[in-house]
């Protein structure tokens, strides 16, 4: 056999003709045409840098792609070795072609592109789906506002069966967040809501008062589905805000189901705007009842208070219907002894040390004291004087 004829010989020859600088390297893509397939090889015109070769587990790896090629059909191709045993370029397609989506990827997430991808799988972190032949995961918390599960207590089993509901179904996203090498493609639906609520935003300013339905209730607060004024047009997109529940009423709120529930029509204030986080309060338009506060309470008066919760730093206890107050766990000898005295629900025996109107705080503690204690001890000792006189002149 004429060896010039050779395809080692034919690489050698050719890569004399080619500076080094212009050589294609291990891990870079190169183009090239089908030759043709040959049992388990298919053969890639690679011009002045020779013929490619991919074979054996790129050849079965790559069988979708190659299935679909014919003789003279452009493909670009990962190198993996520039000359091998027997002259060729050995190629991968599949490896080229995950190179090729990944920069598609790239290039999607610095365009900001809105794409549809179908949801093909969830856990109780997210969802997930398929870009390009890539994974990609959408956390929870980058559904929607509309998408987004309300679920009472963070309960993940629950979280988990409606997040099932997405399986099959199309959503449009936009790509966050990328990093080929820890193969992390992270996608969101609410950074498309975000583009649509540029203009309906501006309809909004914090101090304003909006009214609207509760959408959700959980262990933090409650959401409120906000009407935007005049619009009533369904392609208008979900505006919601969230009522901490701090921001419920002026007294302490246990539960906020104690509050509100799901459907309620309230009225609120809009007290913050961070992109498109609106916090509401709805104790804002509620009378404040710390502006006349000392004009029923004032240091150093003995009062009568329900304690309604016990925390290590002291316990928290209702003076009316909106003022409550601490006795701070300094007033017992340790969180022990603050819990044999003090029961959740009875009422007890409070002093008032301290009112600060401007930051809401009334300090109390546990107790008559030192001087009222003193106070009473003489009036019982007095009592018991003159009760022994009228023994006396008995």
């Amino acid at each position: 056999m004429d060896n010039s004829l050779s395809p080692k010989f034919l690489m050698e020859e050719a890569l004399k003709n080619i500076l080094p600088a212009q050589l294609p390297k291990v891990g870079e893509l190169i183009d090239g045409a089908i030759l043709g397939k040959k049992g388990s090889c298919l053969y890639i015109n690679l011009g002045a840098f020779g013929i490619g070769v991919i074979y054996g587990k790129e050849y079965y790896e790559a069988q979708d792609l190659i299935k679909g090629v014919k003789i003279g059909d452009k493909v670009s191709a990962k190198v993996l070795e520039l000359q091998n045993d027997d002259g060729y370029v050995e190629l991968s397609l599949k490896e080229a072609g995950q190179e090729m989506a990944w920069d598609e990827l790239r290039k999607i997430k610095e365009s900001g592109e809105i794409i549809s991808v179908k949801i093909t799988e969830a856990n109780r972190g997210g969802i997930m789906a398929q870009v390009k032949g890539v994974p990609a995961f959408m956390p929870v918390s980058q559904l929607s506002v509309k998408n987004y599960p309300r679920i009472e207590g963070g309960d993940k089993t629950k979280i988990l069966q409606e997040l099932n509901k997405f399986i099959g179904k199309n959503m449009n996203v936009k790509v966050i967040d990328i990093d080929q090498k820890e193969s992390k493609l992270i996608i969101s639906e609410r950074g498309v809501q975000d583009e649509d609520l540029k203009g309906v935003l501006d309809n909004f300013k914090v101090g304003d008062i909006i009214e609207g339905e509760i959408s959700g209730v959980v262990d933090f607060g409650a959401f409120v589905k906000i009407e935007v004024p005049g619009e009533k047009n369904e392609d208008i997109p979900q505006i919601e805000g969230l009522v901490h529940i701090s921001e419920l009423d002026w007294q302490l709120i246990e539960d906020p189901k104690q509050v509100v529930k799901i459907g309620d029509k309230i009225q609120a204030k809009i007290i913050g705007i961070d992109g498109d986080k609106i916090s509401l309060s709805m104790k804002a338009l509620k009378n404040d009842p710390w502006i006349n506060i000392e004009d029923t309470y004032k240091v150093g008066q003995i009062i009568k208070g329900k304690t309604v919760k016990i925390n290590p730093f002291g316990a928290f206890i209702k003076l009316d219907n909106n003022i409550q107050g601490l006795c701070h766990i300094s007033e017992f000898k340790s969180e022990e002894e603050m819990k044999e005295k003090l029961e959740v629900g009875k009422s007890y025996t409070f002093n008032i040390q301290l009112i600060n109107k401007a930051e809401h705080r009334l300090a109390l503690g546990f107790g008559k004291t030192a001087k009222e204690k003193e106070k009473s001890e003489k009036e019982k000792d007095k009592i018991n004087k003159n009760e022994e006189k009228k023994e006396e002149a008995k």
